[in-house]
């Protein structure tokens, strides 16, 4: 009975240090860890905030860079946390760290050989931050064995986060990265393929082509994101029953998809008041005969 009174005198007494000692430490970890996900929710938040408030139409590289670098400072400080939480808990537990020196270094050149794509995963998570390949809201286009194209939601060292044109979210480790293409840095480029029978005058289209370029610098719903007058390029392709006039546009990162189609609908509505066809007639009657030819197969 003794025994048993001492054993439990022990066992309160270590509750009383070292047990309380164990659960300040877990508990200030996770505050630590929280107060770190929260500054870091606000700071991203005056970023995007920053951004709206401006008469920028699309997010900075600094903006960008910044947020992403945010991010992962982020997730480094709570891993160091937890980190020095676990060291400062083994302590409380009477573990002998230097002890521990030792098995830990084979440990952790065991875990270095076996887990080599996580090693790889990291640290081409560094270069893409440190390189500034691409950022936070950039659109990119990743070859990583398949491709997969889409806008950045979140870069940390080990996987980048693509959301596709379908809403899908992507998870691309970054060791799996062979190649990008920032579709959203400093400025975009579109081009615009115009088909136009061979029947039609080749110049009067060419000058009705260069006055509308002329005027899209005027355009309401585009004229933020040009970022200069729209230039015809000229001839593109002659084939046998169309010439292919091109228009090369430069705009903002990321608006070029915007400024293709508007421009689309002012092509399309100008040839119209014009007579300007957009379908060779020989074409369109050889598409006519082989729909009756189906239907009398039919």
């Amino acid at each position: 009975m003794l025994t048993f009174s001492t054993g439990f005198d022990t066992l309160l007494d270590w509750l009383r240090n070292q047990g309380l000692q164990i659960v300040l430490i877990v508990l200030a970890a996770m505050i630590v860890s929280r107060c770190i996900s929260k500054v870091a929710t606000v700071w991203t938040a005056r970023i995007d905030a920053r951004h709206s408030e401006s008469d920028d139409l699309v997010l900075s590289e600094n903006s960008k860079h910044l947020h992403a670098l945010v991010q992962v400072i982020s997730y480094v400080a709570i891993a160091v946390v937890y980190v020095v939480a676990s060291v400062k808990v083994l302590s409380a537990f009477g573990v002998n760290l230097v002890a521990l020196v030792a098995p830990a270094t084979v440990l952790g050149a065991a875990l270095g050989f076996g887990a080599q794509k996580i090693v790889q995963d990291f640290l081409a998570g560094f270069f893409i931050i440190a390189e500034r390949q691409y950022g936070y809201g950039d659109t990119v286009s990743i070859d990583a064995g398949n491709s997969f194209s889409g806008t950045v939601e979140d870069v940390t060292l080990r996987v980048t986060k693509l959301r596709t044109i379908d809403g899908e979210v992507v998870t691309v480790p970054n060791g799996q990265i062979a190649g990008t293409t920032n579709q959203s840095r400093d400025w975009a480029r579109s081009l615009i393929d115009v088909p136009v029978p061979n029947t039609e005058d080749m110049t009067r289209v060419s000058e009705v082509l260069q006055q509308l370029c002329h005027e899209l610098l005027d355009d309401e719903l585009i004229k933020d994101f040009l970022l200069d007058e729209p230039t015809l390029m000229g001839i593109e392709s002659i084939s046998l029953y169309q010439t292919t006039m091109r228009i090369l546009v430069r705009t903002l990162p990321g608006k070029q998809w915007e400024v293709s189609r508007r421009i689309r609908a002012v092509i399309t509505r100008r040839f119209r008041a014009e007579n300007i066809v957009l379908e060779n007639e020989g074409l369109a009657a050889l598409r006519a005969g082989m729909a009756r030819t189906d239907g009398s197969n039919a």
